[in-house]
């Protein structure tokens, strides 16, 4: 996919800078649903080609014996699978790059895995390649994981499909088996835009039309597989994009230097070219292009430089660099098609960190528009998205962001999303269009401001926000609190769980997901009672830390206190003044917290009340005092 998508670079071949001009290099994948034969293809494809040492044909032998599979025959795949985790298993994890050369090309190889459970190593894989080898087991024939790989690579810009009949000796080379399995991949992939199919029957263990035509399929008068790569043209169209340049370091050794190190993602820069910000819109021309081997008049797509611009500009890394007049689109509001990775499900509204090019910002799945079934193509009603699941969403951002649609842009199309309190990387993105109405809406400023509104209270806005259990005494201590700060002249609001789902929120259940819609409402209004001036006091189990802290993020330094009120679950049930735990108990209520839906405590709130013996007017004291200690009142 582009950068955004990249764990790490994809390392150069061996030699490359010594290759002749007229050896081309192809970068392609294995793909397929698990135990198709990809490794022991691969494996088989460095044999032909004769890039097997003689030591390293012996320590193959070797370990064949112990971790093969094949009852004593070479077993090719231990060439690739180098984890002991793969090699005890049977099967590919990580994406392994592998080299070769024959007479004619050289390529770069990334075997991927096939398990469901690594389709995110995939989709990596798919990222840095121009062709994609998907290979199917001619006995088990197209497969769930084989569409879902096929659509992957369809959605990260592949156009040219080798199909790889695997293992076509175990059905007898069976023609009619390799033309019903051919049709049927090709029916399926037919709307998804592959400029050319090219149908393979090989037997990846003994080589049949891997390097050598076989002599076994007198029927098959395709070329071989290693034959095929050598002549096929995957290189994309030459790069007529426009020059997109994000902004990877700002470079400033001494006082008289300050350039902007990157490298372009497309197109080409020229000294004296103007070029714009695209999310500012400051201007400015290139006065020198710097590299460590000295300056350059020009530079294009993949040249490691560092911009010099004629005027001072305050752009910082992130920023996106293009010609005045081929800007790409800015926006905070996007579509993009997204594919899942978390074994936890997404949930709309969340917050996570969206790497784009080489900017991150917060960012949230708006809406899911619609789920795509892999097996039908078909779109699906959606409220969220599983491990593996595709889906067409509506994207916000923080901050407007520069982007191109992925069609057009692979590097500055493309996205990654970043869960905030574990860093794993939970989905990969493509841009398909930015959302006009973001463009169309702007912040309209007004005469009276938040710091005129709460200089006329004598107070300084602040949102108190109460979390814990039901029944541990959120509202019990809000209603005494706000009597106290009424009483002391404080202007105040209540925002408290049951009644704001009689009216804003009655819509909404108790779901997971409508659980951050939930509390994502209400700390929209909550910042709007802030920006009135108000003191607002809100009272709302809100389970997840990841929705306490967007709401903390949309507010101002200092302006979220929050409370947990940590209440045992055996006093909650003791008060349970509602009833609520004994039904929980019995099954008639679903998805309570604390039952059979989590509750994630705070790990660093501002203040902790433990109830279970203590009078409310005794805790309310405490939160007086630490709201004066903080200057809030």
């Amino acid at each position: 996919m582009a950068q955004a998508l990249r764990s790490a670079p994809v390392p150069a071949a061996p030699g490359a800078h010594a290759m002749p001009a007229q050896k081309g290099l192809l970068r392609f994948l294995t793909c397929g649903s698990v135990d198709d034969g990809k490794s022991t293809l691969i494996g088989r494809m460095l044999y032909d080609a004769k890039q097997i040492l003689d030591d390293q044909m012996s320590a193959l032998e070797r370990d064949s014996k112990t971790h093969g599979t094949l009852q004593g025959d070479i077993d090719f795949a231990l060439l690739v699978d180098g984890l002991e985790m793969e090699r005890e298993q049977g099967i590919t994890i990580d994406v392994a790059y592998r080299y070769f050369t024959t007479p004619r090309r050289s390529f770069i190889v990334a075997d991927t895995p096939g398990h469901e459970q690594y389709t995110r190593n995939m989709a990596t894989g798919a990222s840095n390649s121009e062709l994609a080898v998907i290979l199917i087991d001619a006995r088990k024939g197209v497969l769930v994981q084989t569409k879902r790989h096929a659509f992957i690579c369809s959605l990260l810009g592949l156009r040219h499909i080798v199909l790889a009949v695997n293992k076509i000796d175990l059905v007898g080379f069976d023609q009619k088996v390799f033309d019903a399995i051919v049709a049927e991949f090709k029916a399926f992939a037919a709307p998804l835009g592959f400029s050319t199919i090219t149908p393979i029957p090989v037997s990846a263990r003994f080589g049949d039309n891997v390097g050598a035509r076989s002599a076994n399929m007198a029927w098959y008068a395709g070329p071989a597989l290693i034959e095929y790569l050598e002549d096929v043209d995957a290189a994309a169209a030459p790069d007529e994009a426009p020059f997109r340049f994000a902004v990877q370091r700002v470079s400033r050794p001494n006082l008289d230097f300050r350039g902007f190190a990157g490298t372009p993602a497309s197109g080409r820069v020229r000294v004296g070219d103007a070029i714009v910000s695209a999310v500012s819109g400051r201007t400015s021309t290139v006065a020198r292009i710097v590299t460590a081997d000295g300056d350059l008049d020009e530079a294009t797509r993949a040249d490691a430089v560092t911009l010099v611009l004629a005027d001072e500009l305050d752009i910082a890394r992130g920023d996106v660099l293009a010609h005045v007049q081929a800007r790409p689109e800015v926006s905070d509001q996007f579509a993009a098609h997204v594919l899942w990775m978390s074994t936890e499900h997404l949930l709309p509204q969340r917050s996570y960190m969206m790497r784009i090019g080489t900017r991150w910002t917060p960012a949230s799945v708006t809406a899911i528009k619609y789920k795509i079934d892999v097996n039908t193509l078909q779109h699906l009603a959606a409220r969220n998205l599983e491990l593996n699941e595709i889906g067409v969403c509506n994207i916000a951002t923080a901050v407007p962001v520069a982007f191109d649609a992925y069609a057009e842009n692979r590097d500055t199309g493309s996205f990654i999303l970043v869960d905030r309190l574990t860093n794993e990387t939970v989905a990969a993105g493509m841009v398909t269009f930015g959302l006009r109405r973001a463009t169309n809406i702007h912040v309209e400023q007004m005469m009276v401001d938040k710091a005129a509104r709460s200089a006329a209270k004598h107070q300084k806005p602040t949102v108190i926000w109460f979390t814990g259990l039901s029944g541990s005494g959120k509202s019990t201590i809000a209603k005494h609190l706000e009597k106290r700060l009424h009483d002391n002249a404080n202007h105040t609001y209540v925002l408290d769980g049951d009644n704001i789902r009689h009216g804003l929120n009655r819509d909404l259940g108790f779901t997971d997901t409508d659980r951050v819609e939930n509390i994502r409402r209400i700390g929209e209004v909550a910042k709007l009672f802030t920006d009135a001036g108000l003191i607002v006091l809100c009272s709302f189990i809100s389970p997840f830390r990841a929705e306490r802290r967007m709401v903390r993020e949309l507010l101002g330094e200092g302006e979220f206190v929050e409370i947990y009120v940590d209440t045992s679950i055996e006093e909650c049930r003791k008060r349970d003044p509602k009833g609520l735990y004994a039904k929980a108990d019995a099954g008639k209520i679903k998805n309570f917290t604390g039952i059979d839906s989590p509750y994630e405590a705070p790990e660093n709130a501002e203040l902790v009340l433990h109830t279970d013996n203590t009078p409310p007017e005794v805790l309310v004291d405490q939160i007086i005092e630490h709201l004066r200690e903080r200057g809030r009142i």
